[in-house]
């Protein structure tokens, strides 16, 4: 049963949402971070129809972008397991944030959108939530750019502010032949009671309408992923 947005035909248009159809998945496993990883990567290969995925973590983890560096991971959260992400950008503290995943098969428009635009597009509606949620949040032109390996001490183009001008959001992307892949951070949690709320919210203001994700990965795909690249050393210290 689809979920509608309460908003007319003119109001719609007028935010243009990204998706016609979204498939909303709040996913109920805690998940270490390697296995976190493999799902995303699970969702890129075989997702039909666009996926909002929103997850917590099993324990104390930070991630770093595909190209960072594990050494200064180690020191900036020093006791805390480090999983390396599959897509760009700076390092998370997953401790206390907000996790989602959007993945958007080949064919649809948002997979063939420029990175700097897809990126905007998703900000810009994830900064109408948070708003909503009485947090002001607004997106950025990157004028505040430090070139920081922390994520949330850079504030690149189009990452979410708030109100006093630090970052709120930022996100990861990787495009592969079967579409794209956007990994995000919200600094500012939900709670285990509004973690549903925030992500009803995004997917009714991503998508014309939603609804509940029910395909869900095999338990042999995932540790045999893990095995192959996420829980391997040679990944994780690769720089």
């Amino acid at each position: 049963m689809f979920c509608f947005q309460n908003a007319d035909f003119s109001g719609r248009m007028a935010r243009m949402v990204v998706f016609e159809k979204l498939q909303l998945w709040v996913d109920p496993v805690k998940r270490p971070g390697p296995e976190a990883m493999a799902v995303d990567e699970w969702l890129l290969e075989t997702a039909r129809s666009p996926v909002l995925r929103v997850y917590e973590w099993s324990g104390d983890w930070a991630s770093v972008g595909y190209f960072g560096r594990i050494a200064e991971a180690r020191v900036a959260f020093p006791g805390v397991d480090i999983v390396r992400r599959w897509t760009g950008g700076g390092m998370v503290d997953h401790r206390a944030d907000w996790t989602y995943t959007l993945v958007a098969p080949q064919g649809e428009p948002l997979a063939g959108w420029r990175g700097a635009e897809s990126y905007r597009r998703i900000h810009a509606v994830l900064a109408e939530v948070l708003t909503a949620e009485g947090i002001p949040a607004r997106l950025g032109s990157g004028e505040g750019e430090t070139g920081a390996a922390l994520c949330f001490e850079n504030p690149v183009n189009h990452d979410l502010l708030g109100a006093d001008g630090r970052k709120l959001a930022g996100a990861g992307q990787r495009r592969s032949r079967t579409g794209l892949l956007h990994q995000g951070s919200v600094a500012v949690g939900a709670g285990t009671d509004g973690m549903r709320r925030r992500a009803e919210s995004l997917a009714a203001r991503l998508g014309s309408r939603w609804d509940e994700f029910s395909n869900f990965p095999d338990r042999e795909y995932l540790n045999a992923r893990c095995a192959m690249r996420y829980s391997r050393q040679e990944w994780r210290e690769r720089r």
